[in-house]
């Protein structure tokens, strides 16, 4: 049986992840209240923000840096994408 959880980005009982995307206590708050889907939202996210910023994921302050972000995009206000970014169309 899925596991739900009552997701906090899309505000809605949904399937939850399977495992803890990552260790420490944004890990266990993820796990616990995002759904799949909003992690494939995220996923999304991530890779522009990689982009625009033109982070090394392997640094430090990369890590930091998207951290950051996720939590304002999983449990904050929403994330805005970096100043220069602009949307194909």
């Amino acid at each position: 049986m899925t596991r739900m959880v009552k997701c906090a980005k899309l505000c809605a009982e949904l399937p939850g992840l399977d495992y803890a995307p990552f260790k420490g206590e944004l890990g266990r708050r993820i796990f616990e209240s995002v759904s799949a889907d909003a992690w494939k939202l995220w996923l999304r996210q991530s890779v522009m923000i990689i982009n625009e910023y033109r982070l090394n994921p392997a640094e430090p302050s990369a890590q930091t840096l998207l951290r950051e972000h996720m939590e304002r995009f999983f449990f904050g206000d929403g994330d805005e994408p970096p100043p220069s970014f602009k949307p194909q169309s």
